[in-house]
């Protein structure tokens, strides 16, 4: 008796042994622009293992910008939208739209803008010329009426999707005014090809606001809190690790960017420093609404009871 009970337990603990892992939870998300630096925490936090320690397996597809990146989320066919600007959120979630808030993903901003042509070397030169930013509701959008507004510029704003697309519409005289994102065009201005016109921090209101958030699909955001939850936790953990001393970090995101390794430590070292990715606040909402409002994202200012709905962050555990 004693035999068969001792072949029972074996055989209990061989199951056990040989029992597939329970699945990790797959959580879908788009993300504004491949390669930046504010936007491949994901990436670099996945190579590192760390989402797969808290049990995500992340399906990331990148888009051009905010507009694109926010519509699945919308439409609830991904949880997560990562670099959606601000005030495209606001706009979505004052539609009715079912988004809401779940992190700051950059907090003043790195965004410059550039033109090839010498004669455009400020933004007043820029009157009259074509002014590139991603997409319609995007966090550059937001930056290039900010400029107008604020210099009252006759500049033309205009589309031209991500950073590499817009570089291709300057040198082939698309676009007068182009923009982009650390690491992309650092090499061409380095190279003498374009030259700054602007960094987004010009315009006043940006110096300090949190531009670009993470949104959720709110009915994604009640009925998988726990993930979304875990989701946040291994994000931060992602960013802590992004700016330790471990050599990995720029080896991975230099290939990712297709950068070279001392390009890669300088994006980050120069351009964005860590409280630029600090997810646990939104800063400067006083300006932001009324920004919203002016700029005709929101027909009126947001209540508080609004604004408690639309921001829900998770706090640090």
């Amino acid at each position: 008796m004693k035999h068969v009970v001792g072949l029972a337990a074996a055989a209990i603990a061989m199951a056990t042994l040989t029992a597939p892992a329970a699945a990790d939870d797959l959580v879908k998300m788009t993300i504004g622009q491949r390669g930046n630096w504010d936007t491949s925490i994901t990436h670099l936090g996945e190579k590192a293992g760390i989402f797969k320690k808290h049990g995500l397996q992340l399906e990331m597809i990148y888009t051009s910008g905010s507009g694109e990146t926010l519509q699945p989320v919308i439409s609830g066919s991904v949880d997560l939208g990562l670099a959606v600007g601000t005030l495209g959120a606001m706009a979505a979630y004052s539609k009715g739209a079912p988004v809401r808030i779940i992190g700051a993903e950059a907090t003043g901003a790195a965004d410059y803008w550039y033109a090839k042509n010498p004669a455009i070397k400020t933004l007043k030169d820029t009157n009259g010329h074509t002014i590139a930013f991603s997409t319609n509701g995007s966090s550059t959008h937001s930056v290039v009426r900010a400029f107008i507004d604020e210099f009252k510029l006759t500049a033309k704003p205009q589309p031209t999707g991500n950073p590499s697309a817009t570089l291709t519409a300057v040198m082939t005289d698309q676009v007068d005014v182009g923009w982009a994102a650390p690491p992309f065009g650092l090499k061409e201005m380095e190279e003498g090809k374009i030259h700054l016109v602007a960094r987004a921090t010009d315009a006043t209101l940006v110096r300090g606001q949190t531009i670009r958030v993470l949104v959720a699909n709110a009915d994604a955001l009640v009925k998988r809190k726990e993930v979304i939850d875990r989701f946040m936790k291994a994000y931060r953990e992602s960013i802590d690790y992004m700016y330790s001393a471990n050599p990995q970090v720029m080896r991975d995101y230099a290939e990712f960017a297709r950068v070279s390794e001392p390009l890669a430590k300088r994006v980050r070292d120069e351009f964005f420093p860590k409280s630029l990715v600090n997810p646990d606040q939104i800063h400067g909402l006083d300006s932001l609404i009324p920004e919203a409002v002016n700029l005709k994202f929101i027909p009126a200012p947001l209540t508080k009871e609004q604004i408690a709905e639309l921001i829900q962050i998770s706090p640090r555990k």
